[in-house]
């Protein structure tokens, strides 16, 4: 007997079209109301300051002019945050994966000798503080207030992201180290040769969250650092935008009075420019990470 074709199944009725429209226009209303403030500051920072005033300005800027950036840029404090801001982003980011990874890969091992009380005492740590003030004066018996390693050696290691980085590491097939093992390869060996290559997805996720967190805080320039040259973008983008609002002429980056010279910027638009400059060099780094990013964002959901 010949084999009966087998049935394809009936394309959706008008229910399901209706539910799979319905999917998509909440997604693209989701999508809009993440990415109109961002654009809205755009076109403001790049609009004509006395005709932004007349408000009304909405997608698109109607006299288009770089006066406030190069404003911002030709500002020396500018480009001296930035690149604390850089710098504190990419070693703090190096230091944090290379360190939270090195003690991920002993705690991924079930037969650790105290691996158990090792993880109670760190996962204590993720809930528990001694508060601002002895943190504060533990930094300063290290050495570490007014200097730029302030930035690097408190966020060394992040148990959450140790956590994260272990499990992966424990869904990794085992055979793999055992064969490395037969052929005599060292822990050392295994872990740079073999480990670090296939968790490359949960690196590049947990080593974005960490650089976004690196460039955008400004709490700890304020707390712990006191020199000028240590002072970071988004730190200065805080000082600017409460100098404006207060209508203080008394900031240090000097903007205000540029900005009394320039007819076609004004403060908002000088505030709208320093935040795009302090935005985007972080989303430039999102591209080069994206395709790991979707297998790092299924840790621990797949095991075995």
């Amino acid at each position: 007997m010949a084999r009966e074709k087998e049935k394809l199944p009936p394309k959706g009725g008008i229910g399901n079209r209706l539910f799979d429209f319905m999917v998509y226009f909440f997604l693209i209303i989701v999508v809009f109301l993440c990415l109109y403030p961002f654009w809205n500051i755009f076109i403001m920072s790049i609009n004509d300051a006395s005709d932004t005033v007349r408000g009304g300005l909405y997608l698109i800027p109607r006299k288009p002019t770089l006066e406030s950036y190069v404003i911002v840029f030709r500002n020396s404090e500018i480009w001296r945050a930035t690149w604390v801001s850089v710098s504190r982003t990419i070693i703090g980011t190096a230091f944090s994966l290379f360190f939270t990874t090195l003690l991920a890969y002993p705690m991924s091992k079930r037969d650790l000798f105290g691996g158990k009380v090792i993880s109670v005492f760190l996962v204590f740590t993720m809930y528990f503080g001694g508060g601002l003030i002895p943190y504060y004066m533990a930094l300063k018996s290290y050495g570490l207030i007014d200097s730029f390693w302030v930035y690097i050696i408190p966020g060394t290691i992040g148990v959450y992201n140790m956590i994260l980085i272990r499990i992966y590491m424990e869904s990794l097939p085992a055979e793999l180290e055992e064969s490395a093992f037969l052929d005599g390869a060292g822990q050392s060996k295994i872990f740079f040769q073999i480990v670090l290559p296939l968790i490359k997805p949960v690196m590049a996720t947990i080593g974005l969250f960490t650089a976004v967190g690196q460039w955008g805080s400004w709490f700890d320039t304020n707390l712990y650092t006191y020199r000028a040259s240590l002072k970071t973008l988004q730190f200065l983008l805080v000082q600017i935008l409460n100098n404006y609002d207060m209508g203080g002429a008394k900031s240090s980056t000097q903007l205000l009075a540029q900005v009394a010279r320039m007819t076609s910027v004004s403060s908002t638009s000088v505030r709208m420019a320093t935040a795009m400059v302090a935005t985007i060099p972080i989303l430039i780094v999102y591209p080069f990470v994206q395709k790991y990013f979707v297998k790092g964002m299924m840790i621990g959901a797949v095991k075995g």
